[in-house]
């Protein structure tokens, strides 16, 4: 699935990263807890989080993703924005909670996978 056809399955507003919508991504993960992100998650491409801190933006780039959406409408600082564009990640917030955002990504056929973890 294209990260544009993300944005419109959320309703979700693009806060850096325009250039990258046309990236594919084959699944994705929520978590607000970074830990278990970096502890279970392996080949994701989009992280669904309600947390906002620069700790978000570190863990998907040490994870390989390449896109972040932020649920409830959070809204990153401009350091964190900054910080994504300098790792080439695509930033978006949805007024969706967590739950919804991952029911219609999942119904619109994006999977998410946990490698060898058992969650």
């Amino acid at each position: 699935m294209k990260i544009c056809e993300i944005k419109d399955l959320l309703g979700a507003e693009v806060l850096c990263g325009e250039e990258l919508m046309e990236h594919d991504v084959a699944s994705a993960c929520c978590s607000d807890m970074m830990s278990d992100v970096l502890a279970y998650v392996k080949d994701q491409g989009v992280l669904l989080t309600g947390l906002v801190n620069p700790q978000v933006i570190r863990t998907a780039n040490m994870m390989d993703m390449v896109c972040i959406v932020f649920v409830r409408n959070k809204e990153p600082s401009e350091a964190m924005l900054e910080l994504a564009r300098d790792f080439g990640l695509v930033v978006m917030r949805s007024s969706l909670r967590a739950f919804e955002a991952c029911g219609r990504l999942y119904e619109g056929g994006l999977g998410g996978k946990l490698g060898d973890a058992h969650v």
